[in-house]
């Protein structure tokens, strides 16, 4: 499979992330042709704050592979690392991380600040923006159904608490 083919899979986990009202971000680990981690967002699910897509599919793969490192390994994700995951990234030694669409908020791979440029023992090759269009799409679609919600909410609480002519 290419870069294109493991983008399009992390889009569906991505999409069910969603599903269960989760920021819409799917990741794959790839080690010689063969997927060894899958994670999606869960950080509401599992009310834990690392549970990022990222993270779940390294702690995956390192079960999988029977060690915490992963040299020959490439991380797939729908958004651009932030940097709690550009520092598991590191960590685990992942040869190559390849992600969708780029994170101007807390991107830690070139958007916000490059993990790459500090003197770490360890720096993977970077490939962003493949199907960036897919993945931003999936984000902001995600990002105006909340608000959307939360105005309609706000809307529903007015309302309640306005009183009617007949109260009057």
């Amino acid at each position: 499979m290419d870069d294109i083919t493991y983008m399009q899979t992390c889009l569906e986990y991505a999409k069910k992330a969603g599903e269960e009202d989760e920021v819409p971000v799917g990741a794959l680990v790839v080690c010689r042709g063969n997927i060894v981690g899958i994670g999606y967002n869960r950080r509401e699910s599992d009310r834990c704050a690392t549970h990022h897509a990222e993270i779940l599919a390294i702690e995956e793969a390192c079960r999988k592979m029977g060690g915490w490192r992963l040299p020959d390994s490439t991380l797939y994700v729908t958004m651009e690392p932030c940097p709690m995951c550009a520092g598991a990234i590191v960590n685990a030694r992942i040869g190559r991380v390849v992600w969708g669409a780029y994170d101007k908020k807390a991107g830690a791979f070139g958007s916000v600040l490059n993990l790459n440029d500090l003197p770490l023992n360890h720096k993977p090759i970077l490939q962003g923006g493949v199907l960036a269009d897919e993945c931003s799409d999936l984000l902001s679609s995600y990002f105006r159904g909340k608000r959307s919600a939360a105005k309609q909410r706000k809307q529903e609480q007015k309302d309640k608490n306005t009183p009617t002519e007949e109260e009057d």
